[in-house]
C-alpha cells in the first residue's frame, strides 16, 4: 500500500463525512439562526425556545435525506472493501 493510497483513501473519507454531515449541520444552523434573530426581536431568553423547533426541523430534514445518505454511506463501504484487494 503506498502513501498516496491512503491519503486518497482518507481524503475520499473526509468528504463523504463532509457530505453526509452537511444536511444536518446546515438545518441546525439555519433554525438556530432564525430563532436567535426572534428571541433577539422579542426579547425572550429562554434556552429550552431554540432547542425544540431545532430538534423538529433536524428530524424532518433527516427523514428528508435518510435515504440518500444511507445510499452514500453505502456506496463509499462497498467501494472501499472492493478496492481492498488491490491495496497490497
Amino acid at each position: 500500500m503506498t502513501p498516496e493510497t491512503v491519503v486518497t483513501v482518507g481524503r475520499h473519507a473526509l468528504e463523504v463525512t463532509l457530505l453526509l454531515a452537511a444536511p444536518l449541520l446546515l438545518t441546525a444552523l439555519a433554525v438556530g439562526l432564525i430563532v436567535g434573530i426572534f428571541q433577539a426581536a422579542t426579547q425572550i431568553n429562554e434556552m429550552t425556545l431554540s432547542f425544540i423547533p431545532k430538534l423538529l426541523a433536524m428530524a424532518a430534514v433527516l427523514a428528508l435525506t435518510g435515504p440518500w445518505m444511507l445510499r452514500t454511506l453505502c456506496s463509499f463501504a462497498v467501494g472501499l472493501w472492493s478496492r481492498i484487494p488491490g491495496m497490497f
